[in-house]
């Protein structure tokens, strides 16, 4: 264990800022990509968006949809300058609606393991962005598309959104990390209630069971969930984004571990904060009564 934990902890050395090519956020230039990514600019910048754009297939997890979601995540680790990420739908109505069962039917058995396999691995990237992730659920989020929420740090939900792990309702089990985060959010006994009966919950529900952070009642656009998710966003923004990230390392790494262990992990994480600039800022701007400007450094 000990000698794992230097290798769980190493933080991405920083890598320059993409430019605005980078992030394809023009239409004009993006064409009919599924997966868009744009930065957030003026007072939100620090905010980054992974927009989910495959209308006719409801956002399902296809082949395409997943090459570039995995693109899209492997571009943003590179820039320091990110410090909050967001998942979000430009498909009204729908979050993800999970696999994409007609794609699924034209694959072989063993193409079938090797394509959940490498969907596992995404959620898995997902789960280990070094920043804080949220997902905005501003409509139906299923199978896979609940468990890419659940593979993101926090989620926020329209109330009238419907979300569930339904895949024993298909003959099928959850395969892309259902069956292992969801016990770990909501507890063993209730996770397996909603897997073994395949349940769908509103966001109201979902949110009363603890599943996400905030629930909110929907507006004329279908973007509520986006909006709460961005002004969540905006409050994580200002923060020491090192000490932040650190955070989500010695959390996540902690819940999988003896708490002996975990407080171990949280000490390695708080040496590696000690020497930075703005640790120093934190206190220099606390001593000197004005808000702090941390820098990442």
């Amino acid at each position: 264990m000990q000698r794992a934990l230097p290798y769980v902890l190493r933080l991405p050395r920083p890598r320059r800022p993409l430019g605005a090519r980078d992030w394809a956020s023009d239409a004009a230039v993006v064409g009919g990509r599924e997966i868009q990514v744009r930065a957030l600019a003026g007072p939100d910048r620090g905010i980054a968006e992974i927009l989910m754009n495959r209308p006719h297939a409801r956002n399902a997890l296809g082949n395409i949809f997943v090459s570039e979601l995995f693109e899209a995540l492997a571009q943003l680790r590179k820039d320091e300058h990110v410090r909050v990420l967001l998942f979000r739908s430009g498909v009204k109505g729908v979050f993800c609606a999970g696999a994409d069962l007609k794609e699924r039917e034209q694959m072989s058995p063993v193409e079938v393991g090797i394509f959940v396999q490498r969907l596992r691995g995404l959620m898995n990237e997902i789960a280990s962005f070094p920043a804080p992730t949220i997902a905005a659920m501003d409509g139906f989020a299923l199978g896979g598309g609940l468990e890419l929420a659940l593979a993101c740090d926090l989620r926020v939900a329209a109330s009238s959104a419907v979300m569930g792990l339904i895949e024993t309702t298909r003959g099928l089990l959850p395969g892309a990390g259902g069956t292992q985060r969801l016990p770990r959010c909501l507890g063993v006994a209730l996770a397996k209630e909603l897997i073994f009966t395949g349940r769908r919950l509103s966001g109201e529900q979902a949110h009363q069971l603890g599943l996400v952070n905030h629930a909110v009642a929907q507006n004329e656009e279908g973007d509520a969930a986006y909006h709460r998710a961005r002004a969540l966003a905006q409050e994580i923004l200002p923060q020491a984004p090192i000490a932040v990230r650190l955070g989500k390392v010695a959390i996540d790494r902690g819940m999988e571990v003896d708490i002996a262990s975990g407080m171990a992990i949280e000490g390695m994480c708080y040496a590696q904060n000690i020497p930075t600039r703005d640790r120093l800022e934190g206190m220099a701007a606390f001593r000197e009564k004005r808000p702090p400007k941390f820098v990442g450094k």
